[in-house]
């Protein structure tokens, strides 16, 4: 087996990569696709703000501005995490810079228009349900450009400085940041209002996919060993040399499958802070589905009569709090539960159901009720989640399952994602690999190892990143792509006895390690200052 070439050569980079560029073909598909989406995405903007009457320019300059700082993360990502996705195929010669990028980016854009959505609301409850249900009030605008501008900052500061932060961790930080600034600027506990049960779920996805990513990738190398005998997929690329076809096959497809995880999975990061922003903004067009039509109303309708008579076997005789909303709303922040609010909630349950069947349809919410009852919505869902497990009545099997198809239609009819906003997640990302990726290649080929990456360490690292990525997103869970895919790499390293490189490693740590906290307070910093000036 030939022995991979150690750092002190020539490095890639010296060679057909520092000159190369994602070429004139590959510059003329992204221009078209960019501009194909832009007309895209304008067409079905218009349309939608067509239903929209008599509001002021303000809302609208909101939402442009908006739209633009939250975009631009969605680029920043593209250079910053999504360029992993085509490092190893570019640095082992598998295809051309110009081809991978192009390549890289439909599987993306696949990626992001095929997701739930599961992830993008995951992050999102991060949030105090509060500051949720007032996005479109002046502390929710404060949350949503605190919370974006921290994110950039931090990430175009950390890849200034050549740092491998994850976006996944600073947009994160930068949520929990402005919600434990918002508690801190109530007079309460700075932790009063986080979901913790949820912010354990996503550091745990967080810490752990690293590891999963290590572990699985050292594996997959040693098994490749021991069956593939071939003593080419153990050698460093050689000049501008492609791998041997099958193994080039095997990069090819595990970048695609690379591409598409991360579009499923990171793409959606940004995805739910749109959805605040239109909701925030023009409220008549995004705060309900309007593709609800007048049928799925009708057998909505028939699943709150079902819910509402399971929680009456639950509501306490005597108890009736005055004000449902306010009700749910306390109990949605502190996690206490009283016996109001299974009352509360039957109430809002049945208002719900009255205003559903009386407007027919979703669109057809008079203009200026459609935050409010998005509100009573949010609530509703939201304190069926947490009721079980804040004291709430034990209910049986019988009865769960009827609240559980109930809470589906509250989640389809506010947990939505327009598909002109995927588009635009798609290409913001596209835009970013497109000016990114050549950092990207280094890293992972040669800053990780003391030796060069091999064909078998390359397609090992792919195909236990692309695994992890898509099972984390499954799960609704957001992980860090540069994290995944830079552990399996080092994963492959230790298996290879390549040995590490404690510079590059050391810079991961402290990434991973000052990331949260940074733009924790920078975010909260800046939606206190953004809350004194909405005022």
């Amino acid at each position: 087996m030939a022995t991979p070439a150690t750092l002190p050569q020539p490095t890639i980079l010296d060679g057909q990569l520092k000159n190369s560029s994602p070429g004139i073909i590959g510059k003329a598909v992204f221009a078209l696709l960019l501009a194909g989406g832009v007309i895209y995405i304008t067409a079905q903007l218009w349309g939608d703000l067509s239903v929209v009457h008599n509001v002021s320019l303000v809302p609208y300059l909101l939402l442009g501005l908006a739209l633009v700082i939250a975009l631009g993360f969605e680029f920043v990502n593209g250079f910053h995490d999504t360029a992993n996705a085509v490092a190893t195929v570019i640095y082992t010669n598998s295809l051309e810079p110009h081809v991978a990028v192009v390549y890289s980016g439909i599987l993306n854009f696949v990626g992001v228009l095929l997701s739930s959505g599961t992830v993008a609301f995951a992050i999102i409850s991060l949030l105090p349900v509060e500051l949720i249900l007032k996005a479109d009030k002046g502390s929710g605008f404060a949350m949503i450009f605190a919370l974006l501008v921290a994110a950039i900052l931090w990430n175009l500061g950390t890849w200034w400085r050549g740092l491998p932060a994850s976006s996944s961790h600073t947009m994160i930080g930068s949520i929990l940041g402005v919600g434990v600034a918002y508690q801190l600027m109530q007079g309460k506990s700075g932790t009063a209002g986080v979901d913790w049960e949820q912010v354990e779920k996503v550091f745990k996805a967080l810490l752990i996919s690293p590891l999963v990513g290590f572990t699985a990738a050292a594996l997959v190398l040693l098994l490749f060993k021991f069956v593939a005998r071939d003593p080419r997929l153990f050698e460093a690329p050689k000049g501008t040399a492609p791998p041997p076809l099958y193994i080039r096959v095997l990069l090819i497809l595990t970048c695609g499958g690379v591409s598409y995880a991360h579009g499923s999975n990171d793409g959606q990061k940004g995805m739910g802070l749109i959805m605040l922003i239109l909701v925030g903004t023009v409220p008549t067009a995004y705060a309900l589905n309007h593709a609800m039509g007048a049928g799925q109303v009708q057998t909505f309708a028939v699943a709150s009569t079902k819910a509402a008579g399971v929680l009456d076997h639950y509501v306490d005789v005597g108890v009736d709090p005055p004000n449902a909303g306010l009700e749910l709303e306390n109990f949605v922040s502190t996690k206490k539960y009283e016996p109001g609010v299974t009352v509360a909630l039957r109430n809002m349950v049945v208002n719900i159901r009255h205003e559903a069947v009386e407007y027919g349809t979703l669109a057809g919410v008079p203009q200026g009720m459609h935050a409010n009852v998005r509100n009573q919505m949010y609530l509703t869902s939201e304190t069926m989640r947490l009721m079980a497990r804040s004291g709430g009545p034990s209910m049986s099997p019988a009865d769960i399952a009827v609240l559980t198809d109930y809470q589906g239609y509250l989640t389809k009819s506010t947990k939505f994602i327009p598909t002109w906003v995927k588009v635009a997640v798609a290409l913001a990302l596209g835009l970013g690999t497109m000016i990114g990726w050549r950092r990207i290649v280094v890293t992972v080929g040669e800053k990780i190892g003391k030796t060069r990456m091999t064909y078998a360490q390359g397609a090992s690292a792919q195909l236990v990143a692309m695994a992890t990525i898509l099972g984390a997103g499954a799960y609704g869970l957001p992980v860090s792509t540069t994290h995944v895919l830079s552990s399996s790499v080092a994963g492959t390293m230790a298996a290879n006895h390549s040995g590490l490189q404690r510079a590059t490693l050391r810079n991961i740590g402290a990434a991973w390690l000052f990331t949260l906290p940074a733009a924790a307070m920078l975010s909260g910093g800046l939606f206190w200052i953004f809350n004194s000036l909405a005022r």
